[in-house]
């Protein structure tokens, strides 16, 4: 069975990428063979949220209750053990094919106005494959007659083909936010001198993350990039983002089953912190009516 529903397959030379129906999001993507994302087969269940987007918020919400436009929300508990809500409400609706070609296909999906988040959303992400790289476009209309918080995450596991401990990380990002047990922001501290500091890349080493990462450098273009690669500087992989995105999460699995623990790196763009619907930190407001747009990728890097 599939799982993960039908397979929206895309290729440019020798790259070949597979968006699913269920979660719209990103099942594998590979160059000549070799491996650029840590995916799942198709008659598999996602497993960790493995190339999911995330809407309408990325990463947890404190106990699932917010506020906003003068009223109280309460969403389900979808992190029970924890008592957190995480990683949105679309990670499991069906997303149909509405445009494609060979190298591009772009998939849709519409969220409707329910308990803990009563405004009604129509969600588009067009995915284009090319040999430099994977780009996701995405779009999201409020389709509702009041403003509706928003907020944006991607979920890739990069592969490496070295062990974790030996990936050097560039991270271009000079905070981080600290946190409790529940993996909950409850501070803020520079990166600076810190074990934390990946500003110049560096091994990643025995650190287990699983960190928001935020006043983010960007480059001419408003772009921030997040670089993987090998101790002798060959790159794995670049995930890239434009300023849609102010805020980047990377995990390097610890708490994940055994068979897929501290095996890849999630290199996650968000536009939001976690949980930013409770403190209001870069939450977008989206009027009636209008549409919020942004925009990511991967580049793959050197064969090993």
């Amino acid at each position: 069975m599939r799982f993960s529903g039908s397979q929206y397959e895309i290729a440019a030379g020798p790259a070949r990428v597979t968006i699913v129906e269920v979660g719209g999001g990103l099942r594998s993507y590979t160059v000549g063979g070799t491996e650029i994302l840590d995916g799942y087969s198709a008659d598999e269940i996602c497993p960790g949220s493995a190339g999911q987007i995330l809407i309408p918020w990325p990463n947890r919400i404190r106990d699932g209750r917010y506020a906003f436009g003068g009223g109280d929300h309460q969403l389900a508990l979808s992190e029970a053990p924890a008592h957190n809500a995480i990683h949105g409400l679309i990670r499991w609706l069906r997303w149909d094919a509405v445009e494609r070609t060979e190298s591009s296909v772009t998939v849709e999906c519409n969220l409707v106005a329910q308990p803990g988040y009563p405004w009604p959303l129509r969600m588009r992400t067009t995915w284009s494959l090319s040999e430099a790289g994977l780009t996701a476009d995405h779009a999201v209309t409020n389709e509702g007659d009041q403003p509706c918080p928003f907020g944006i995450g991607a979920h890739p596991y990069l592969h490496v083909d070295v062990p974790v401990d030996d990936v050097v990380l560039t991270m271009p990002a000079t905070s981080r936010l600290l946190t409790d047990g529940r993996g909950l922001p409850i501070g803020a501290a520079k990166v600076t001198g810190s074990v934390f500091d990946y500003t110049e890349g560096k091994r990643i080493g025995t650190t287990k993350l699983d960190t928001a990462f935020g006043d983010v450098i960007r480059d001419a273009d408003g772009r921030s990039t997040v670089r993987l690669a090998r101790p002798d500087g060959s790159a794995i992989a670049e995930v890239w983002s434009d300023r849609a995105f102010g805020w980047w999460q990377v995990y390097t699995g610890d708490t994940l089953p055994e068979e897929r623990r501290r095996r890849s790196v999630a290199v996650e763009p968000m536009s939001c912190p976690p949980d930013a619907f409770r403190s209001g930190r870069d939450v977008i407001s989206i009027a009636p009516g209008d549409t919020w747009t942004g925009t990511w990728g991967i580049r793959p890097g050197t064969a090993a």
